[in-house]
């Protein structure tokens, strides 16, 4: 699987353990840095590069780093078409995949162990999409709102 990858200061020690657990694992990693710890560095200058490669690259998935996760997610999230969700559990990230088909998964580097995030990692990287009809369904809304600003149509009130 090829893997985009993206952070800030705040999780520049996490995004080297990651590199080097994926690539361990076979995976092909793709690092849109930082490349150097700089405590002043900007994490939209590198979440949104991996983002946005995610985006281009059907089949790859992404992760994006930070000292919370939230700003990454955030910033993924403003590139078309991706889904990015911010994960503190193996649950989430497997559910993030499997209901969500999300393609980047965001980590708080502060809010996490290595380990943690390494498992988080193998498990969302692991997860296909299910392909349900409710969860496609609902993605599709969401794609088509992200395209041309429509809105779903509201139910039928009830009777």
């Amino acid at each position: 699987m090829r893997v985009h990858i993206g952070g800030d200061h705040a999780a520049y020690d996490l995004l080297g353990e990651l590199v080097a657990h994926l690539e361990a694992a076979g995976h092909e990693v793709v690092n849109h840095g930082p490349f150097a710890y700089d405590a002043e560095d900007d994490y939209p200058v590198f979440v949104l590069r991996a983002a946005q490669a995610v985006a281009a690259e059907s089949g790859t998935l992404g992760i994006v780093l930070g000292g919370s996760g939230n700003g990454e997610q955030i910033a993924a999230n403003k590139v078309e078409g991706v889904r990015a969700a911010l994960c503190y559990s193996d649950e989430l990230a497997r559910l993030a995949r499997q209901h969500n088909n999300a393609q980047i998964i965001s980590i708080g580097a502060r809010m996490n162990t290595v380990e943690q995030a390494k498992s988080m990692v193998d498990t969302f990287v692991a997860t296909p999409f299910s392909d349900e009809e409710r969860h496609a369904r609902r993605i599709a809304m969401l794609s088509v709102f992200e395209s041309d600003g429509t809105l779903p149509d509201l139910p039928a009130a009830p009777a």
